[in-house]
């Protein structure tokens, strides 16, 4: 026979934490989903920037959509595996808007980049709002006049790995938008931290 304690178990909850985080989430496997039903057709019409008529306007909304759009599932995980584990982070020091905003921000540079520099191929993928994320994460130790050695390092090291994979390195990924997207998270952080001052 058991005895009772008398103190009622606290029953563990699940909770929305991040709902910008969650959204990217949700909608990015929804694109995925949709492209495996239409065999690729709503990337190549919705969820991938490519050179295209500027008077068509989702030309105009593939500069944003494109981040939501990922090539398989290995490509969606490995990019959803660090915003779930970074953005969390980011969304409580700074919130929801201005996470919104960097995340829009640099959809649209990236987006841009592409369409200009690169008029023979498509992008698509979250790897640039990743590296945005990665620079933008390194920044929270910023303070007036200091500059944390780990922002240099991981500045680096990133900035390495993108130039010398963007040289030497012959595959499908975009080290440019890379980079592009953790300059604009290093850029946001660094606007972030100047108007708390």
């Amino acid at each position: 026979m058991k005895r009772s304690t008398g103190v009622p178990k606290k029953r563990i909850k699940i909770v929305l934490n991040s709902p910008v985080i969650l959204t990217f989430t949700l909608i990015a496997v929804i694109a995925l989903l949709l492209s495996v039903i239409t065999k690729g057709q709503s990337n190549r019409l919705v969820f991938s920037v490519y050179r295209a008529s500027l008077k068509n306007p989702l030309t105009y909304l593939r500069f944003f959509t494109h981040v939501f759009g990922h090539a398989n599932l290995s490509h969606l995980a490995g990019n959803l595996m660090m915003i779930l584990v970074i953005g969390p982070m980011l969304e409580e020091r700074y919130g929801s808007g201005p996470l919104v905003v960097m995340i829009l921000l640099t959809a649209l540079v990236t987006g841009i980049v592409h369409f200009i520099f690169f008029p023979a191929s498509a992008l698509l993928g979250a790897s640039g709002v990743v590296f945005a994320m990665i620079l933008l994460a390194s920044m929270t130790g910023i303070r007036d006049r200091e500059i944390p050695l780990t922002f240099i390092l991981v500045t680096v090291l990133y900035l390495g790995q993108q130039i010398y994979e963007g040289i030497f390195v012959s595959d499908n990924v975009s080290q440019l938008t890379h980079i592009v997207g953790g300059i604009v998270g290093a850029g946001f952080g660094y606007l972030m931290s100047r108007r708390k001052k």
